[in-house]
């Protein structure tokens, strides 16, 4: 298998597949991968070190983002809010990761004469779908390595 790096990564975009709300992506930090912290399994018949195991779980870490968006669909983004959906992460590739999560926070930024309207938002991924299943991660290969 041929693996290419992306080069840049300029487009990423990311779609909530149940709310009627869109962002115009500025920045974007896709989730990252966190297997907890290490499980201490020192016991009083150690001799010289300390020892550890990892967790069989893992966790996917919040995905922050930095947004352009239109105030006007303020009351969508209150209805987005703490509602657990389907997100999609498109790469430049092409290639995608979704999961499912909620929107965390909706953070705008001062509104100033000379910029459009822009805002922190976070998203935090609960790997639970609307009928309550776990979910995993499905990350799809892109066709290319992007611009």
């Amino acid at each position: 298998m041929t693996v290419e790096r992306l080069r840049q990564g300029y487009p990423t975009t990311i779609d909530l597949t149940g709310a009627d709300v869109t962002f115009w992506e500025k920045t974007v930090q896709p989730p990252g991968i966190d297997g907890g912290e290490p499980i201490d399994t020192t016991t009083m018949r150690n001799d010289a070190v300390r020892t550890a195991a990892p967790h069989v779980l893992y966790s996917l870490t919040p995905l922050n983002c930095n947004v352009a968006y239109d105030p006007t669909v303020y009351d969508s983004i209150l209805g987005a809010i703490n509602d657990n959906d389907e997100f999609v992460v498109t790469f430049p590739d092409e290639g995608t990761l979704t999961f499912w999560g909620y929107l965390k926070s909706f953070i705008p930024q001062e509104l100033t004469q000379d910029d459009e309207p822009m805002a922190a938002i976070v998203i935090v991924p609960t790997n639970i779908n609307a009928s309550g299943v776990e979910t995993i991660p499905v990350v799809a290969a892109g066709s290319g390595t992007g611009a």
